[in-house]
This record gives structure tokens, C-alpha cells and sequence, in this order.
């Protein structure tokens, strides 16, 4: 597999609303694999196609490095709750802003066979999940923030 260069914020791409996977490839498996190495490269928690240039349906997501999703055309089919919370993108490195999530969701989405599957997740992965399928319609966390973008204070580890 191979690192992909993330495309950051002011990239036309990432305003852009992504296409439906039709058809599961060798090209596309391998987009997968390079999007899992960029994610845990940059240390993110997920990453949508359209942060690496292409305009695919296609999100990966890993918030507990154990259990990495690969989801394909997702689509949120239930969410409830609220919570509010500090989040940031691979796309806007160095910043976070407070926004709004739904603190329970249901995910119906296809996996690298394009087999049907449901995910209820709760907490940060229903936040990384709401946030990739948000990639995929042109929006940015930003748009969505209840307060301004602040820099990110990173502790001495």
C-alpha cells in the first residue's frame, strides 16, 4: 500500500459531492488500503475519499486502533441524542472547534465485498462516523461549529 496526499481545506475536492461505488476493484481495494496507511500515518481516526482526491462513497474509521471499518456507501438510516464536543480533520491540521453530534446512530453502509451491513455506534465513533459521511457531501466540520476554530494545544508527552 501507499500514502495519498491529503487535500486540505480551500481544495475545490473537498466541497464536492462524492459518487456511489458501483463495482468493487482491484484499483478500489487499493485506494482503501493507501486510505487506511494515510490515516494511521497523519494519526487520524478516519479519513474519507475525498481528503485523498477521490470522489468515491468510500469512508475508513478506526477509533479504538483495534476495529477498523471500512465503510462504503454509508448512509446514517437513525440518530438520536446530542452531544458537543471538541473535533478536528486531517483536512484543517493544527485546529478544533465545539460541534454538535448526534450521540447514537445507525449506519447502513457496504463493506470491501459490497455485502450490506449496519453499524450502531455510540460516543466518538458516532461522531468519526458523522463526520466522514459529511466528507462525502462537501461539508466540512467547520461549517457545523458552534464556536470558532481554535489551534490545537498538544501536551508534552
Amino acid at each position: 500500500m501507499a500514502l495519498r496526499q491529503i487535500r486540505y481545506d480551500g481544495d475545490d475536492i473537498l466541497r464536492k459531492r462524492c459518487k456511489e461505488v458501483k463495482t468493487m476493484n482491484d484499483r478500489t481495494r487499493t485506494l482503501i488500503g493507501d486510505m487506511f496507511d494515510t490515516m494511521y500515518d497523519a494519526n487520524g481516526v478516519g479519513l474519507a475519499a475525498p481528503q485523498v482526491g477521490v470522489l468515491k462513497r468510500i469512508v475508513v474509521i478506526n477509533v479504538d486502533d483495534e476495529t477498523p471499518y471500512v465503510l462504503v456507501n454509508p448512509v446514517l438510516i437513525e440518530q438520536d441524542g446530542e452531544q458537543i464536543g471538541d473535533e478536528g480533520c486531517l483536512s484543517l491540521p493544527g485546529k478544533v472547534a465545539e460541534v454538535p453530534r448526534p450521540e447514537h446512530v445507525i449506519c447502513r453502509y457496504y463493506d470491501e465485498d459490497l455485502k450490506e451491513k449496519t453499524i450502531e455506534a455510540d460516543g466518538l465513533l458516532a461522531r468519526a462516523i458523522c463526520h466522514e459521511l459529511d466528507h462525502l457531501e462537501g461539508v466540512l466540520y467547520k461549517d457545523l461549529a458552534v464556536g470558532p476554530l481554535r489551534e490545537v494545544e498538544y501536551e508534552d508527552e
